[in-house]
């Protein structure tokens, strides 16, 4: 045997030595991580299916409980993708991790590899990717291409927002009448719309689709605002021309007197900001509506005007539904640019953990028709609302 020769090492040696020992220490971690994260790929699928992509992945604690079949719904483009990672977290870490319900993303294009990655990995539930048919996202064979450009033209000149965007118009016409046909949608009863740019505030710890279900809801709402008439001039006599043709449509304890303030002469501007929309999709799917939205396609209201999506949704939710199937979700929390709906009562944002500012509340203010809704309702108004508002009805 050989002798061995034992020496101190001097400061510099000692400090290479460390240096290495800490870099592949590092370079171990990474790897139980990488191997970590490939296993739990390998438990995740993918499959085409009508030209929709549909991505499950591994739950660790799946949620056992009995659920609606609902889903949230987001149309969304691929540029979209950082706005949309905060909407999606900020859904997830507030409700949707405890109940894991679907995701179904729609868009008039393909979903880049990136997109599909980086919301398929937040998302608790099963992603789903579908592309939007070409027929629901053009102009109809009906519409009078000069007519409409000069409109887009004159809406420009007055500054009227999107006036002049073809792709807004697109997408009022399919929220209106077309994503609910979807067969990425076919087998939900209940949807949860959510946009890019939006935060959930509070803590949601109960199943909203089981609330809506249970209760006898059909459609609910955060926040109601006025609309601008310049860009709906003719909606709402085009609607009372098939409310005349169609009256058995009319539900005999209907929200009329949310709409108008003179018994249906003319239309008040009030409607539910349709970015936040918890519904049930067979309103939409119903005779009713499915007439009505034919009516209004048929009228070309959507490009020789700038209809949009909410106040059509108001109004069909206001007259063909009981006014008690509609419901007000005022605990939640919710932002989407640039108003804020935020719980006014201490206790409730203690309770749901809420991280907003009451001042910045648009409920109760004079812009907001939540008030009315309150009001024509005969609904009882959270303590200390008054001071939040600039009409005390």
């Amino acid at each position: 045997m050989g002798k061995v020769t034992f020496r101190s090492l001097n400061g510099k040696a000692a400090k290479r030595i460390a240096a290495v020992a800490l870099v592949t220490t590092l370079f171990v971690i990474i790897l139980n991580i990488s191997s970590t994260f490939n296993k739990q790929s390998s438990s995740q699928s993918y499959e085409l299916k009508e030209n929709s992509l549909i991505y499950t992945k591994l739950k660790q604690e799946p949620y056992h409980g009995e659920k609606p079949k609902a889903t949230f719904v987001t149309l969304a483009r691929n540029k979209d993708l950082s706005s949309l990672l905060d909407s999606i977290k900020s859904m997830e870490d507030r409700f949707n991790h405890k109940f894991q319900y679907d995701w179904v993303f729609l868009n008039d294009d393909e979903f880049t590899e990136e997109f599909i990655n980086a919301t398929s990995i937040i998302v608790s539930g099963t992603a789903k990717y579908g592309r939007i048919p070409k027929e629901h996202w053009s102009f109809p064979e009906w519409i009078d291409q000069d007519k409409a450009a000069a409109v887009r033209k004159k809406m420009k000149e007055d500054k009227i927002i999107y006036g002049d965007s073809i792709s807004y118009r697109h997408m009022c016409r399919f929220e209106s009448g077309f994503f609910y046909r979807h067969p990425l949608l076919k087998e939900y009863d209940w949807y949860w719309r959510v946009e890019p740019q939006v935060k959930f505030f509070c803590d949601i710890d109960y199943d909203v689709f089981k609330f809506m279900q249970d209760n006898n809801k059909k459609y609910g709402f955060s926040i109601s605002m006025k609309e601008y008439m310049q860009t709906i001039p003719t909606l709402w006599d085009t609607t009372k021309k098939f409310l005349a043709k169609n009256p058995e449509f009319i539900h005999p304890n209907n929200m009329l007197d949310f709409i108008s303030d003179d018994n249906g002469e003319s239309f008040n501007r009030c409607h539910f900001w349709s970015n936040f929309e918890i519904a049930s999709l067979d309103l939409w799917r119903s005779e009713a509506y499915s007439k009505y939205f034919k009516a209004l396609d048929e009228a070309g209201g959507f490009f020789y005007e700038r209809w949009g999506d909410a106040p059509i949704h108001s109004m069909a939710a206001a007259l063909f539904l009981d006014r008690d199937e509609i419901h007000h979700f005022g605990e939640m929390g919710y932002y989407h640019p640039p108003y804020t709906a935020c719980p006014i009562e201490l206790d409730t944002r203690v309770k749901n953990k809420c991280y907003c500012k009451p001042e910045k509340d648009f409920t109760w203010q004079d812009y907001s028709c939540t008030l009315k809704f309150y009001n024509v309702n005969r609904l009882k108004k959270p303590q200390g609302w008054a001071q939040f508002s600039e009409d005390e009805e």
